[in-house]
């Protein structure tokens, strides 16, 4: 029996994802995973269960009324949950939190399978994903607890969704809680996971791609890079990729397979230190040339530092240019909750 996969994006950032029929409407899909998603009368005419559908085809049929739904709503991708019956896998934003409609979280327990030190510069965590791992969208993090305490850090897959192994890009910080576990820990261990979480997540790409990371923040980029050479996209995807010291250029071997195997795939490293060796010395913002930023016919993610992104906003704002769309994740590297838009 054919089905589909509905990735349900709450307002507070908790994902949770449902089997949806091929005949099935999305409404009745989540009540029988027992997620109640706002309704009242169920039958197209009162537009409480009005969401968004941010990729994915389905039909809406012609059950409704305009004043449950627009045309001009349902142009801009806005729908009805207690019509729309999808063709296709979906991402749906909910514009309540999780806990409205009775659900949250989904947690998890993995294994420690590997810890790679990357010079001083970052960590790559390696877990065993457990056969109840929830799924995640290409972007997305979690939260891990730090065993041995009652605090958890929030880490972004830099692995594909479905992955066998489950990985994640660590800042090492000198006498940090998480840093100082991994220095220590041995293959076997368990950790406590929550999620996944974040509205920062690749979209249906329908333009050129501009991805902007800082320092750890290439994690995401590195699960989105794996989603698009699976989906074989032929749209141009740039990445700049920026950091403080010389050192904290990791995981480049990566993006040269990536640009190897995508030939629509570039990227631009380069290094803040004045005294960096690097041939490109600067910001990320240098580096944002008229050829990666199409006249503003692109979509932008950025994940980094908020300086960073306070840097790229004003750049944008300097340049009188806006990006058709434009999403972010700031984080800290102690982030307990990164901030994404």
């Amino acid at each position: 029996m054919t089905s589909y996969r509905i990735a349900l994006n709450f307002e507070d950032g908790v994902t949770r994802f449902i089997e949806c029929g091929a005949d099935e409407k999305v409404l009745d899909s989540a009540f029988r995973n027992r997620i109640n998603l706002p309704m009242d009368c169920s039958d197209g005419v009162c537009g409480t269960c009005k969401c968004r559908a941010e990729s994915g085809s389905y039909d809406m049929g012609d059950e409704y009324i305009d004043e449950a739904l627009t045309q001009d709503e349902a142009n801009e991708g806005l729908v009805l949950t207690c019509q729309m019956v999808p063709s296709s896998d979906c991402v749906i934003s909910v514009p309540v939190p999780s806990t409205a409609c009775k659900t949250g979280t989904a947690q998890f327990s993995a294994t420690l399978a590997e810890v790679s030190s990357l010079g001083d510069a970052a960590y790559e965590l390696v877990l065993d994903a457990p056969s109840d791992a929830p799924d995640f969208l290409p972007g997305q993090y979690v939260n891990i607890g730090v065993p041995g305490s009652d605090q958890h850090r929030s880490y972004s897959f830099s692995s594909a969704p479905g992955s066998a192994r489950m990985t994640f890009l660590v800042k090492q910080v000198p006498e940090g809680l998480m840093s100082g576990w991994l220095n220590r820990a041995q293959s076997g261990e368990t950790l406590d996971i929550k999620g996944p979480m974040g509205s920062f997540y690749l979209r249906t790409p329908t333009r050129p791609l501009l991805f902007l990371a800082g320092g750890t923040g290439l994690a995401p980029f590195l699960s989105m890079l794996e989603v698009l050479e699976k989906q074989a996209h032929a749209l141009p995807i740039h990445l700049i990729y920026g950091v403080t010291r010389d050192q904290d250029l990791v995981m480049v071997d990566r993006l040269v397979n990536f640009a190897n195997r995508l030939p629509n795939f570039t990227f631009t490293t380069c290094v803040a230190d004045p005294q960096t060796g690097h041939d490109k010395q600067g910001f990320v913002t240098q580096y944002m040339s008229p050829d990666v930023l199409h006249d503003g016919d692109v979509d932008v993610y950025l994940c980094g530092p908020p300086p960073m992104v306070d840097a790229v906003q004003k750049h944008f704002k300097d340049i009188a240019l806006s990006p058709v769309s434009f999403h972010y994740e700031k984080f800290t590297p102690n982030a307990t909750t990164p901030i994404s838009e």
